[in-house]
């Protein structure tokens, strides 16, 4: 039984360091070791005073816990190792009592060092790279996504940005920021998927020194986008909790540091933007109803790429174009066969999607100017199946095909028909038709309005 103790300890994907009554380590585990970058010989059986340095009137929560006897839990420490190389982690410590008395303390560690240096930089931009004539498109669904955001410029009102992953949501966050009268104040963008909430809600609102352990006085990124504007991204990944908390900022337009007492009144504006249905999102409880509602003053939905087809060769003909200059290539289009591929693919990636296809087929291209099917990623060469057959609907829409008549606008004409064809089957119920369609209730409702379909 000992041995297999010692090797889940050796084995867990956790920090596990524990010290005698005397502050010196009996337990210091693979996991822990590599976090701090150090050897079992410079620490095991040392005083962990002697190998580590903390920070001014700081010290090691190993040995508070040891030393009074308390149970520290998800605190940020931040020390150095015995080559001076800075460490952070979130630790959870306790201490090891038998018969009233303290025997040794145990600390389970995580180790976020890569996201404090992230916390320290914020990302902080004073100009956007993007502004609309950046945007790419002819059709009517972009074109109207467009103008819609054009007029936000003009106030100060939240924006709620609806896209699949790969529509352009930043491109449009900083499109309106850039044509503001806040174009000249900073612009902060913070993904809220990307860091645990151990340390967003410090990011967001910024800390007080001693709030906990590691704990500076820093501004929050509402602080530093004073009189501009902060992108909150993916805000649906964001906790309940701190949805909560920051639903209070946006009422009140103060913030409040971890850890401190004074209210600092802030002038921002946000833009948030969430990857799927913003009721959906309400309804699974991954968005608090009242900061939706806060949020989508202005609410702008863009359309994936499968919706607006008309775009496709305007992109094609952009990222050629980018990715001639980065490769030095003469890249002059795709060929017929690629042109029509593009056309009928569902691309779940949008434009994004699109770009890395083009990218990976010009890796691939030698000398030729012409991007040809057996260019393209594997991925998609396989997705053609030359024994395809037309498969006929169980119901009477699909009006005889007209030679005359382009695939866009045929395409347009069966989707407006199918849609109304499901609408008459479930009585004009519009969630049960969106359900049945497999698209959430706004995007029926967005496609009914591009459609002229209306019912009473």
């Amino acid at each position: 039984m000992k041995k297999l103790y010692e090797e889940i300890v050796e084995r867990v994907g956790v920090g596990i360091h524990a010290v005698d009554r005397e502050g010196k380590t009996i337990i210091y585990n693979n996991k822990m070791r590599d976090m701090e970058a150090m050897d079992k010989e410079d620490v095991l059986h040392k005083d962990v005073r002697e190998v580590f340095k903390f920070q001014e009137n700081q010290s090691s929560t190993l040995l508070k816990s040891l030393e009074h006897g308390e149970e520290i839990v998800n605190v940020k420490q931040t020390y150095f190792n015995n080559k001076g190389v800075e460490i952070t982690t979130v630790n959870h410590t306790f201490p090891l009592v038998l018969d009233n008395k303290i025997y040794a303390a145990v600390e389970l560690s995580t180790d976020v060092t890569k996201m404090e240096r992230l916390m320290r930089q914020k990302r902080t931009q004073t100009k956007t790279d993007f502004t609309f004539e950046h945007i790419i498109g002819n059709s009517n669904e972009i074109r109207e996504v467009i103008s819609l955001a054009k007029r936000a410029t003009r106030t100060n009102s939240s924006v709620l940005i609806i896209g699949e992953t790969g529509t352009g949501k930043e491109l449009f966050a900083q499109s309106i920021h850039a044509e503001s009268e806040r174009a000249n104040a900073p612009f902060i963008t913070q993904n809220c998927a990307a860091l645990p909430d151990s340390l967003i809600e410090g990011i967001l609102f910024g800390t007080t020194k001693g709030a906990f352990t590691g704990a500076i006085d820093s501004p929050g990124l509402f602080e530093q986008a004073q009189g501009g504007t902060l992108l909150l991204d993916e805000l649906n990944s964001l906790n309940i909790a701190l949805q909560a908390k920051l639903l209070r900022v946006l009422q009140e337009r103060k913030v409040r540091r971890i850890g401190g007492t004074q209210e600092i009144a802030i002038d921002v504006r946000v833009i948030a933007t969430v990857n799927e249905d913003p009721i959906d999102a309400v309804a699974n409880n991954r968005l608090r109803k009242d900061l939706y509602y806060r949020l989508a003053v202005v609410t702008l939905f863009i359309p994936p790429l499968r919706e607006r087809v008309g775009d496709i060769p305007l992109l094609v003909d952009e990222f050629i174009q980018k990715y001639n200059q980065l490769f030095k290539l003469n890249v002059k289009g795709v060929s017929d066969e690629v042109k029509e591929f593009f056309e009928t693919q569902s691309w779940p990636g949008n434009i994004r999607e699109l770009e890395h296809v083009i990218e990976a087929s010009m890796n691939l291209i030698n000398y030729e100017q012409i991007i040809e099917f057996y260019h393209l990623p594997y991925q998609y060469r396989k997705k053609i199946d030359v024994n395809q057959t037309v498969v006929t609907p169980d119901f009477a829409v699909v009006s005889t095909i007209d030679n005359q008549t382009n695939l866009s606008d045929q395409l347009t004409h069966f989707e407006k028909k199918l849609i109304e064809h499901y609408l008459q089957l479930h009585k004009n119920h519009i969630t049960n038709t969106a359900a049945a369609l497999g698209i959430s209730r706004q995007s029926l409702q967005y496609r009914m309005k591009r459609l002229d379909i209306y019912v009473k």
